[in-house]
């Protein structure tokens, strides 16, 4: 397929780089659509639409407006929800039944913050003279950029757009070079929506140019990013030197405890799928499980044995339960994540490689992977994989769980496996993480907001909270009756 045009000002139109870039489908190993890689002029000609459809549109001024054409393109994605989640596989990797669960939680998440959009108020400040009436309003920032990981476009598109839009907030999309079809499709929904022109914006090309250009693009007011520690690190330096907003959803290494009083039926079923969903290439992934002294030994026999029967293979068939990984670069990482750990004094359970078996050959495959013997300050214990690679560390007491689980430097989602109401709230309470899981993992809900501790980024995505952070406070002071003129603050 070949994807020729971007969409800016609210019409489709053919770049000025007059180059493109390739998008290679995992499962194939073989490029399957060409995009336009963008220059600084295409973004700048993006910026220019997004900020004069803030100042001339009455987007901003009009809830009810935003609130019905949200409601709108959501009903459109989930009309569309399995072609652009197949389309989204052959990206990705993922499998189109994954996808399509994202594209349909994707439109509750428009239609939850739609139903936000018009309950946008301020308060009346009570202040210590009684001449002065004050108020406050919340008004939008103007332009925003949102950056995309390519593990689940749409999904993390609406986390994004959602609240940005229903803050009265102006757009310019650019979703990761890996996989950037589904989010151009989808900007053929906004367009059928009936958006404004110039609302929203979408352009495509590689991260170090496109995405940098704008970030640093004076006329973006707020950037959101969603992506690994190191770019979270260059984005928040670039909005510092502005200085603007920067919303981060970093990366995570998150623990997934496992209690000896756990329903271990469950906390197996939980363990596998907080890692092996996905292929494992989500933040959240369940990468780290801790598992108490006395049931260890079982939970890695139980775990080992569904992992090695868990079905690889094409992400269009309904059958496959694990694409492969999204790029060979990322493959070959992961497999380097593996022998490393081997190299620390790890043990490899099950899995550990690339899959030999016909069909799978030639795509970007890693085994479902087990790895026992893990210390925490092994690397395989500290960085984010993004892999199909569990890492096993055993614990004896409660404060034993606690100070592993904290023993990094992400802070994103946690689990923890337990049948002790006393015991699931004091760890949770301990955990530094902005989820914790009890007795389910990967759980989501629009109305939950969802962000990270420590280096797992900045703000929240989803749920009210969301919604603040794309807005900005204003305050208004009205000297009354006789005051007018007279300078009422003792402050300079």
């Amino acid at each position: 397929m070949d994807y020729t045009r971007v969409f800016v000002g609210g019409v489709w139109k053919s770049p000025s780089s007059g180059s493109s870039f390739e998008s290679i489908d995992p499962y194939a190993a073989r490029a399957w659509a060409s995009f336009p890689d963008c220059n600084d002029q295409d973004v700048d000609d993006a910026v220019a639409a997004a900020n004069s459809a803030f100042d001339r549109e009455p987007w901003r001024w009009d809830s009810f407006l935003r609130a019905r054409l949200m409601f709108r393109l959501a009903d459109l994605l989930d009309r569309e929800a399995e072609r652009l989640g197949a389309i989204e596989s052959r990206d990705n990797g993922k499998t189109v039944r994954e996808n399509v669960g994202q594209a349909h939680f994707a439109a509750r998440v428009y239609r939850y913050f739609a139903g936000l959009a018009d309950k946008i108020d301020g308060r009346v400040v009570p202040l210590d003279t009684a001449n002065t009436f004050d108020f406050t309003v919340c008004e939008p920032y103007g332009v925003c950029a949102l950056l995309l990981a390519w593990n689940s476009p749409l999904q993390l598109l609406a986390n994004k757009l959602a609240p940005a839009l229903a803050a009265g907030n102006t757009v310019v999309i650019k979703p990761s070079e890996v996989a950037p079809a589904s989010v151009l499709e989808f900007g053929k929904l906004i367009e059928e929506a009936g958006f404004p022109p110039g609302i929203v914006n979408i352009v495509t090309g590689l991260g170090p140019r496109v995405g940098r250009r704008l970030a640093e693009h004076p006329d973006v007011e707020l950037v959101s990013l969603t992506g690994g520690v190191s770019t979270g690190r260059a984005i928040a330096a670039i909005a510092a030197r502005a200085p603007k907003k920067a919303v981060l959803e970093l990366g995570g290494k998150s623990p997934n405890i496992i209690f000896d009083d756990a329903d271990l039926d469950q906390a197996v079923k939980g363990a596998v799928a907080g890692i092996f969903n996905a292929s494992g290439q989500t933040c959240i992934a369940g990468s780290r499980l801790l598992v108490q002294e006395s049931i260890a030994d079982e939970i890695i026999d139980r775990l080992s044995a569904r992992a090695r029967i868990i079905r690889l293979g094409d992400p269009a068939d309904p059958t496959t339960e694990m694409g492969p990984l999204a790029t060979e670069p990322h493959m070959q990482r992961v497999l380097g994540f593996i022998q490393s750990a081997v190299e620390e004094g790890a043990k490899i359970a099950t899995g550990g490689s690339r899959p030999t078996r016909d069909g799978l050959r030639r795509g970007f495959f890693v085994e479902p992977t087990i790895l026992t013997g893990v210390l925490p300050h092994m690397r395989i214990a500290q960085e984010e994989v993004f892999g199909p690679v569990l890492s096993v560390l055993r614990f004896q007491s409660e404060a034993d769980a606690i100070a592993i689980a904290n023993q990094t430097e992400f802070g994103l989602a946690a689990g923890i496996w337990t049948s002790n109401l006393d015991r699931a709230l004091t760890v949770s309470r301990a955990i530094r993480a902005g989820t914790v899981w009890v007795n389910t993992y990967r759980s989501s809900s629009p109305a939950a907001p969802f962000g990270g501790f420590k280096r797992s980024g900045l703000g929240r995505e989803r749920g009210k909270e969301a919604l603040l952070d794309y807005l900005q406070t204003k305050n208004v002071m009205i000297a009354l009756g006789a005051a007018t003129g007279k300078p009422q603050s003792r402050h300079a």
